[in-house]
């Protein structure tokens, strides 16, 4: 298993180091100058090209990715421009924060999504396959960031239900003790029922809208998969023998249903890692997707290029984790298939 693995990671070396490649194409190619906003709008064309020299940008193109490739070897992912820390610390930081919304999202879809799928199959035409049909087409018609302002609209606006969208914490808190990064769990460490019930109640908003986004996806699966073991032979022949309706349905179909499911749950991971750029800037979350996009907007080229290969980290760990768990669910798939 262990020699499978890093044959896997290996395979993902190239890919890895193409997306570094592309991103640092790609950052110097967009429009805007780093060294004049660090400099300010006050500042003289000597000043800018002082810091250009500072910074390393008045060297050649290549020269750039060889110090870039270097740092990288060590670790470094560089400095922010517009805040001066450096760039690991604040992806650090803040990871824990996107990750939080995004597996909340994720688990709470998937709590919805499977029951759903499971009825609309063994129920085919049924009030409750309409309604997951429902649901899943409104799941795809509708935007994320749509979904997000209606709900803020209507549960914090209208109907004063929901905390303000500011973030991670109400003003009247501070953040837990740093353990883990993630404020539920901090919270419950630190036993502050306070501060766990304050980032509980600013989480529902996001967790929400993510869990909509991709509640449609995995129900979609989940019935169309199920349908298909269902009408199997050895699911007539499990029936045939006696066994329960629990048995046939959950230890026999719903297991060997599950392989595609659980690739689609891996797909939509992926998905939400990159909705949460426009979740964070919607409810105002002090995660990685708003690091990237303030970064970008200022044409600070270090963070983005941080947030890209984290993110490219973060799908080589996904994937990987799916193969693992393939066999763990049937032992007849081989990782090395």
């Amino acid at each position: 298993m262990l020699s499978l693995i890093a044959r896997r990671l290996l395979a993902a070396i190239p890919s890895v180091l193409g997306i570094v490649v592309v991103t640092f194409v790609l950052t110097r190619a967009l429009p805007g100058d780093p060294a004049a906003y660090y400099a300010g709008p006050a500042a003289t064309a000597e000043a800018v090209e002082q810091i250009r020299v500072k910074l390393g940008l008045d060297q050649p193109l290549w020269r750039q990715f060889l110090d870039y490739a270097g740092d990288l070897a060590r670790g470094d992912l560089g400095l922010s421009v517009s805040t001066g820390q450096p760039v690991s610390e604040e992806l650090l930081r803040r990871l824990p924060a996107s990750l939080e919304i995004t597996l909340l999202g994720l688990l709470l879809a998937g709590a919805i999504a499977l029951p759903l799928g499971i009825l609309a199959a063994t129920r085919p035409n049924s009030w409750i396959d309409h309604a997951c049909r429902l649901v899943t087409t409104l799941g795809v018609s509708l935007p994320i960031f749509f979904t997000g302002l209606l709900l803020a609209y209507v549960f914090y606006y209208l109907l004063g239900w929901a905390p303000p969208p500011v973030g991670r914490l109400d003003s009247l808190y501070s953040p837990p003790p740093h353990w883990t990064g993630f404020y539920l769990i901090d919270s419950l460490i630190a036993r502050d029922g306070r501060v766990f019930l304050s980032a509980a109640g600013q989480m529902v908003l996001p967790v929400i809208t993510l869990a909509l986004f991709v509640l449609a996806p995995i129900a979609r699966m989940t019935r169309a998969s199920m349908l298909g073991v269902l009408s199997s032979d050895f699911v007539r022949t499990a029936r045939a023998s006696g066994l329960t309706p629990a048995t046939v349905l959950y230890r026999y179909a719903f297991r060997n249903a599950m392989l595609p499911v659980l690739t689609t749950l891996g797909m939509v991971f992926s998905f939400l890692l990159g909705s949460n750029v426009v979740i964070e800037k919607v409810f105002a979350w002090p995660g990685v997707g708003s690091y990237a996009v303030d970064a970008l907007i200022q044409s600070d080229y270090a963070p983005v290029q941080g947030f890209v290969l984290v993110m490219a980290l973060l799908f080589v760990a996904i994937n990987l984790l799916i193969d693992v768990l393939y066999t763990v669910i049937d032992p007849r798939v081989s990782i090395e298939s």
